[in-house]
């Protein structure tokens, strides 16, 4: 038998993986579906090698892969489902992962969190430093410009102006290799006693100082250019970059700048359709302009700090981010607006890649349109390497030893804290697996002790090795199996008990009139419904003469075997008295004094007996205790109302002063009869028919019946008032036996009665 799998699939591995195959592949929708797109894709490859290519060729390879990624992708759900059931129908692996889920997984989680936290950080603080180091560059730029302004108020002739832009350009080159300046001839007023500021000397042509390699030198100030001067990032673009074209949306076009570096061109399309490549090739400068004379400036200073790479090289050392990558997006409203043309080779990006970090980014940083002044986005590829970062971050505090502070304290933070947190995890997952391996075991002994009670062996003990709940489960198989065969013991011997009692009432019916009395002048039906198997209700139809018969209804106190065996001791008692007593009440006097000596003290028995003399037209009776006749008059009397006749007598059986209370307080009753006369005589089953509120049927609903429905034949009536009982009840269950006479008068006959006895048993 394979361990480990659901009984369902312990079937020979061989023989049950060919027949689900061939199934799968053969008698199944997807099956075939995939069949059929293999048989395409040969007949496709086939037809190709043959006949060439072709747009049907084409289209019937499309269907053929789309019927193979169909069929593949349900035998792989198939697959995916049957590897789950199979792998997870231990509860060892269900418990481990549980736990992995539980507990390894959102400490994963937790730390992937705190990782990404930390690097979106480290991101961000590296854009800050990007625009805080171009900030500062933008400060020096203005600097320098309003410096050289400023000395150029003083020295307004041309040797002098020459002079001045040569010494700030040579100042900035300590720092800016790149960096120029120009002094540009502007014509414009910014005050209205312009006069009485006086005028500087403006050159005719423009003036430059520094190589301008980057771009040509400005020959005129735009008009945005407030008189104040500005600073800001502008972008240029390295020869032969697009920056626009009537390119399809979204198809990326190569272009190779003069430093053989090979980027990228992205079309974006606007609100309006206007199709724009920005330009991947894209280098930057800091651009600062001062006005040599504020109130009618008649030149100005234009400062050009270009960010390349001894600016990307003192970032990287100074920060430990790297600029490797520039990008324009288009000003948002003016589709003229581009990046500055250049004029020789951009400088080299990616020139110190190899001291950055692995960690890329992108810094959004804002530019200057020069002609327009509007303002655009400049997407900046960066590299950053956190180890740098960290080393610059902790670099001004105290060192212990070779490290920082800050150092020593990340080292203790991953190192040790790090590690009592893996030991810490690593403990839970050892105590995890043993804790789930507790569990199974205990759970496999019961399976396996489930197994074999199935198989039928009740002697198998579970080995109780813990005293916990699985324990105590265990335990409590134990017991359940070793009493398992007393149950099926105590079964058996409840079938074989049930068994004698069916037999038992078979009997007991059996010593019930067969069938109704058929003697000229009477009707007679009657009835009897055990509350149980067997009961101590009994009536019966006494034969006395060709003229007279006797009537009979008990009734023993309780219910089941007991009163059933005190009823069929009645039944042979009264046999013999009703030969030898013609009165009823005599009758009922001799039966108690042998039923007192012989019955048991807590038990009793009511019951009613009559004589009915057909040639005298008459009935005697007498009740002993027994529940009271009803009589409803035949069509001949003054009135047909229902009677209920209860004669003075007590139970039977009661050892009273040696039956002398019992005789006096018997009383014997005859009454005339007529044709059509009706006679009722039932036990307390009937009247006290309780329904599911304990509401009793009653005798007066009884009386009140069969004075309604007197008409009716005696076998007619019996059967209406059963239905009514029925009805009434509902679903409540029968609490006592229900036994009933029915005997009407009809006209006087000429053969003496006879006892049917080929009749259906009644109430049976």
């Amino acid at each position: 038998m394979a361990a480990g799998l659901p009984p369902s699939s312990r079937l020979p591995v061989s023989t049950a993986a060919r027949g689900g195959v061939r199934h799968a592949l053969l008698e199944t929708i997807p099956g075939r579906i995939l069949i059929l797109g293999i048989i395409i894709k040969v007949l496709v490859s086939l037809a190709r090698g043959v006949a060439g290519g072709g747009s049907f060729l084409a289209a019937l390879d499309g269907i053929g892969s789309l019927a193979l990624i169909v069929g593949f992708g349900y035998f792989l759900f198939r697959l995916l489902a049957l590897a789950r059931r199979r792998l997870l129908w231990r509860v060892r692996r269900k418990l481990i992962l549980s736990y992995i889920f539980i507990g390894v997984v959102p400490a994963l989680l937790i730390a992937a969190f705190f990782l990404l936290s930390g690097l979106l950080l480290f991101y961000n603080f590296s854009s800050y430093l990007v625009q805080s180091r171009l900030d500062v560059i933008q400060d020096r730029a203005l600097a320098a410009a309003r410096q050289t302004a400023t000395e150029l108020r003083q020295a307004p002739a041309a040797p002098g102006q020459v002079q001045a832009l040569g010494r700030e350009r040579d100042v900035l080159a300590e720092q800016y290799p790149a960096a120029s300046v120009a002094l540009v001839p502007v014509s414009r007023t910014c005050s209205t006693n312009a006069q009485a500021a006086g005028t500087d000397a403006a050159p005719s042509t423009p003036e430059q100082a520094g190589p301008w390699s980057h771009v040509a030198p400005p020959d005129s100030i735009p008009d945005w250019i407030p008189c104040s001067g500005t600073v800001g990032l502008f972008a240029y673009a390295a020869p032969g970059t697009a920056t626009s074209a009537a390119t399809p949306a979204g198809k990326v076009q190569l272009t190779v700048s003069p430093a053989g570096v090979r980027e990228p061109n992205v079309t974006v399309t606007d609100a309006d359709g206007k199709q724009t490549v920005v330009a991947s090739g894209v280098q930057l400068v800091v651009r600062a302009v001062a006005f040599v004379n504020v109130a009618s400036p008649q030149a100005a200073v234009v400062v050009d700090l270009p960010v390349g790479d001894a600016v990307r090289r003192a970032l990287l050392a100074d920060t430990g981010v790297e600029i490797h990558g520039l990008t324009t997006l288009p000003i948002s409203g003016d589709r003229s607006a581009r990046p500055l043309p250049g004029r020789s080779t951009a400088p080299a990006s990616g020139s110190a890649a190899a001291d950055a970090g692995p960690l890329n980014w992108v810094t959004f940083l804002d530019y200057t349109d020069w002609t327009t002044g509007k303002r655009g986005t400049v997407l900046a590829s960066t590299s950053l390497s956190i180890a740098r970062m960290y080393d610059r971050i902790s670099a001004t505090q105290a060192h212990i030893g070779d490290r920082t502070f800050a150092q020593a304290l990340l080292f203790a933070l991953l190192f040790v804290v790090g590690g009592l947190f893996f030991v810490i995890e690593v403990v839970a997952l050892v105590m995890g697996l043993a804790l789930a391996k507790s569990i199974t075991g205990s759970v496999h002994a019961l399976f396996t002790g489930t197994e074999r009670v199935r198989q039928g062996d009740f002697t198998h003990k579970i080995e109780i090795k813990a005293r916990d709940q699985l324990g105590e489960l265990a335990d409590s198989f134990n017991s359940m199996t070793a009493s398992i065969e007393e149950l099926l013991r105590q079964s058996a011997e409840k079938k074989r008990l049930e068994e004698e009692l069916r037999i038992a009432r078979q009997i007991q019916m059996s010593l019930l009139p067969q069938g109704p009395l058929a003697m000229p002048g009477l009707s007679l039906a009657a009835l009897c419904v055990p509350a149980r198997e067997v009961g101590g209700d009994y009536y019966d139809f006494l034969p006395l003469d060709e003229h007279r018969v006797g009537l009979l209804i008990a009734d023993v106190a309780g219910k089941g075997t007991s009163a059933a065996l005190y009823m069929a001791e009645l039944k042979g008692l009264i046999l013999s008295l009703s030969q030898i007593r013609m009165s009823p009440r005599q009758l009922l006097i001799d039966a108690n004094r042998i039923i007192a000596a012989n019955l048991d003290a807590r038990s009793f028995i009511t019951m009613t007996y009559a004589v009915v003399d057909l040639r005298e037209r008459t009935i005697t009776y007498a009740r002993a205790g027994h529940t009271p006749l009803i009589y409803v008059p035949g069509p001949g009397a003054p009135s047909r109302t229902a009677q209920v006749l209860a004669p003075a007598g007590l139970v039977l059986g009661r050892k009273i002063e040696d039956g002398q209370v019992f005789e006096q307080l018997l009383e014997e009753v005859t009454l005339p009869l007529r044709a059509g006369d009706l006679f009722v005589f039932f036990t307390d089953g009937i009247s006290e028919a309780m329904n599911e509120g304990e509401d009793c049927f009653g005798e007066s609903r009884l009386g009140q019946l069969v004075e309604e429905h007197a008409d009716l034949s005696s076998e007619e009536l019996r059967e209406r008032i059963l239905r009514e009982i029925e009805a009434f009840v509902g679903g409540a269950a029968q609490h006592d036996d229900m036994t009933m006479i029915l005997l009407k008068i009809e006209e006087a006959g000429v053969a003496g009665p006879e006892l049917r006895r080929d009749a259906v048993p009644v109430g049976a």
